[in-house]
């Protein structure tokens, strides 16, 4: 599984078709808006600068309405319902809608053509819990990344493609409105059929009943998803990221014109440069990460954002005006090639923020309301847009900034959002740090993960080689993981901050400390009564010649007050890291001598409580080990 590649998903029936119903979705979604979008501002003459602003505005505002007021109800129908029978019947909507869209562009009936576009938002506003819901079900822990950097992909390339297609038909002479109209009730058919050929995807909630008014069951999802704090805080995360884009998005047409004096076709440019470094970063994550939900990736992701968006506004910080440069002339512009570079980093670097987030609310989310905490946290996506919106009205207008002025705003309020939720979950930044140093450090190959439990009380205990043991597990287990530490290594400077963010437990002999050891007992139990996860090194230490030392009888101690299954785990490769104490038995200097070297982690069958012993556990690790050190 370590080596499956998440192309792979686009082969399986239980992918392929969603995947193309939800593509196809988004695409027409943008094929439709940006015709309108051009009807408006440059195909009806009698409407006057004022009018095409204010159709603009509405268009935008009727798009997101149905967010806020529908997205409650969508979270419920899908865990109430069989979510592939539930898309087919988006798919309906969606061809019903354009139908009567077709007959709005003919006759070029702008309210009428509003009026769907405020439809496609609730065909969309449906979609969106179904989308995200259905993906832990159809995929395995080790796919949801790969998973959900496939449909961000197809998302925002659909947004490109949607985009230029939808700019392109509207303005074919005498045609545009057969072509755009024939265009999306197509698109629509194509969707239907991709969402019959979706396997059933049984209901999670069947016995749910409904709650039909949208304000009450917005209140209820949104308490919900803040008793469970890293959800909560994640959805909150991805809401900024809407934010920070949705800036970025609204602004890139001004920017082009005024900022850098381009013509429509550098637009395009520009974004489709961001679309495919979205697409690209999405894709990049599984590789990234493991196959497994790595939110070390998060602050990476939130650093380049801040960073090449920020050097966006010192790439190119004054306005030129409206030159009407095209492509060609506008690449041969010194400081063009400064912008790419930053849009296309700002944007890979989004994708390394975002993928992970989804992956982790639904990976954490209770399954039978997993549909209501993603519209939740859709509502708070149109809430942040909105404030987005205003807000860059108020710098612009008000305040005086200039276009390159409010993106070097937005970046720095990035890094300031991006302090304050690392600083309420440490975990974020811990997993982070962990990721940096494992991957300078090493390859890791894992086998028997799967022994692990998604939930539940387990207790780990593996053989004790090096500082850096703990790091390795933690980035690893996709659970968070309290390590139970000796006391002396808990204080020390740089693992002291590594250890007290990870909920660590100090430990000391009973002879060394008896009142640390009995609270240390305490925890541990405290922990597993949680239903959480305990990892104990049972040798007592690290080994100073490489081989697994004796299993002392503490985890029998553990097991006798709690008895709890214990997967047993074996680290193989890192004895001789400067991390080891090999160094330090030879005397010699402790510095660095390979990088990015092979080490493995790997998991045994768990081993019932009554059968744990100290010396079957051992045993057990010992094999799992082997020679290799």
């Amino acid at each position: 599984m370590s080596d499956q590649n998440q192309f792979q998903l686009l082969r399986e029936r239980r992918f392929l078709p969603f995947f193309l119903t939800q593509a196809l979705g988004a695409f027409n979604d943008n094929v439709f808006k940006n015709a309108l979008v051009i009807l408006v501002a440059f195909l009806t003459t009698q409407l006057s600068v004022a009018d095409v602003n204010f159709y603009t505005n509405l268009a935008a505002a009727l798009f997101i309405l149905p967010f806020l007021l529908f997205s409650a109800t969508s979270g419920q129908l899908s865990d109430k319902f069989d979510k592939a029978r539930l898309a087919q019947l988006v798919k309906v909507l969606e061809i019903t809608i354009m139908i009567v869209a077709c007959a709005g562009f003919l006759g070029r009936n702008i309210p009428l053509l509003l009026g769907m576009l405020f439809m496609m938002g609730l065909h969309s506003t449906l979609f969106g819990p179904l989308k995200y819901g259905l993906l832990p079900q159809v995929l395995d822990d080790r796919e949801l990344v790969g998973g959900n950097g496939l449909i961000e992909m197809a998302t925002f390339l659909a947004i490109l493609l949607g985009t230029i297609l939808g700019a392109g038909l509207i303005r074919v002479d005498g045609w545009g409105a057969w072509l755009v109209g024939g265009t999306t009730i197509g698109i629509a058919v194509v969707g239907l059929f991709c969402a019959l050929a979706m396997p059933k995807a049984p209901a999670v909630d069947p016995g749910l009943k409904l709650n039909w008014n949208p304000l009450t069951e917005t209140w209820r999802n949104l308490n919900h998803i803040r008793s469970n704090r890293t959800v909560f805080l994640s959805c909150l995360g991805i809401s900024w990221f809407w934010f920070y884009g949705s800036i970025y998005f609204t602004q890139l047409p001004n920017y082009t014109k005024e900022v850098l004096g381009g013509n429509p076709g550098v637009y395009t440019m520009l974004l489709a440069v961001f679309s495919i470094g979205i697409g690209a970063g999405s894709i990049l994550c599984e590789r990234l990460s493991g196959h497994k939900v790595e939110i070390g990736l998060v602050p990476f992701g939130s650093i380049g954002m801040t960073v090449f968006g920020a050097d966006l506004y010192f790439a190119h910080p004054h306005t030129s005006g409206e030159l009407g440069l095209d492509v060609a002339a506008m690449l041969g512009q010194p400081h063009i090639w400064r912008v790419l570079i930053d849009l296309v980093l700002m944007a890979i670097f989004s994708g390394f923020f975002i993928v992970p987030l989804f992956a982790l609310i639904q990976a954490r989310s209770e399954p039978a309301r997993r549909s209501r905490v993603i519209a939740a946290n859709n509502i708070l996506n149109a809430l942040f847009m909105v404030v987005a919106a205003a807000l860059s009205g108020v710098l612009l207008n008000k305040v005086g900034l200039s276009i390159p002025g409010l993106l070097l705003a937005t970046a720095l309020m990035n890094a300031v959002v991006a302090v304050y939720i690392y600083t309420l979950v440490p975990e974020f930044l811990l997993r982070f740090i962990d990721w940096v140093l494992i991957h300078t450090f090493y390859r890791i190959r894992t086998s028997g993960l799967e022994n692990i439990p998604d939930e539940g009380a387990v207790l780990l205990v593996c053989n004790h080689i090096s500082f850096l043991d703990p790091l390795v597990i933690m980035g690893c287990v996709h659970r968070p993981v309290r390590f139970v530490t000796y006391y002396k290594i808990f204080q020390m400077p740089f693992l002291r901050f590594v250890f007290r963010a990870a909920k660590a437990i100090p430990i000391a002999g009973f002879k060394e400390d008896p009142e640390i050891m009995r609270r240390a007992f305490e925890e541990v139990d405290k922990e597993l009564a949680e239903g959480n996860i305990v990892c104990i090194f049972p040798e007592g230490g690290i080994t100073h010649d490489g081989q697994i030392q004796g299993f002392r009888p503490g985890v029998e101690k553990i097991l006798a007050r709690r008895p709890v299954p214990v997967v047993p785990l074996a680290l193989r490769g890192l004895w001789g890291s400067i991390f080891s104490r090999r160094d330090s038995a030879l005397g010699r200097l402790r510095v660095p001598r390979r990088f990015w070297s092979k080490i493995e982690l790997v998991a045994g069958p768990a081993v019932p409580a009554a059968e744990a012993t100290a010396a079957v556990l051992e045993a057990e690790v010992r094999d799992m080990r082997g020679d290799a050190a």
